[in-house]
């Protein structure tokens, strides 16, 4: 039954990655990512992204140019590049720009659509989809997706529809560098986010800026 719900759900095109990092960032909020587990239907809606850039990007895993680490960056637009951090988290980007200019987009937070159970029995922690080590635990994406197919997998990312008209953007979330460059990119009226922040500017769908001032949520 859930795999006939996927079919649903038509992947995003090769040709939606392969363009600048910062716009795919933007455009992937309200977009669901989908994980085929086990035979199940696990997916959630994106209300919050991170831009990471090429070798000028100091917060970006490529500014030293390429390493075996940072290899997948620098591949097919639409593959997974997922890392480990901190000893004990997985963390889910996709690659953007054409071949050989390095460029991805980390998947942040989601709001939980289908597989809500499922995912809650994976997850047995405060907070479920707010946050990329959370929404990885959650529906069960490791190492082993690092390079995948997210056109032709059961690892993608699809569109359904929805149009996020408003985009809150600060700086990056945890970086020791480059955390000051505005290229995190939120849902501001959306509860799953991991964290909003003080005096945002939002950029709505004709790309009028305008700021917007609220108290702090951690």
């Amino acid at each position: 039954m859930d795999k006939c719900k996927a079919k649903q759900h038509k992947p995003l095109e090769k040709a939606f990655y392969g363009r600048d990092t910062v716009k795919v960032a933007r455009e992937l909020l309200g977009k669901l990512l989908v994980r085929i587990c086990d035979g199940r239907l696990l997916s959630g809606r994106i209300v919050e992204t991170e831009a990471y850039l090429g070798e000028g990007d100091p917060g970006s895993h490529a500014f030293r140019g390429p390493t075996p680490r940072s290899s997948t960056m620098y591949g097919e637009p639409g593959r997974a590049y997922v890392y480990f951090v901190y000893g004990n988290h997985c963390l889910l980007n996709v690659v953007t720009e054409p071949r050989g200019k390095p460029g991805a987009v980390l998947i942040r937070a989601l709001e939980p659509v289908a597989g809500i159970e499922v995912m809650r029995s994976r997850r047995k922690a405060k907070g479920l989809l707010n946050g990329p080590g959370k929404l990885t635990q959650a529906m069960s994406i490791d190492m082993s997706f690092n390079g995948a197919d997210m056109i032709n997998g059961d690892l993608f990312i699809a569109d359904d529809g929805v149009r996020v008209r408003r985009a809150g953007v600060t700086g990056r979330i945890g970086l020791s560098a480059g955390g000051d460059l505005p290229l995190r990119f939120f849902i501001p009226s959306n509860t799953h986010v991991s964290r909003k922040a003080v005096g945002t500017t939002e950029y709505t769908e004709n790309n009028e800026e305008s700021r917007v001032d609220g108290p702090a949520q951690s």
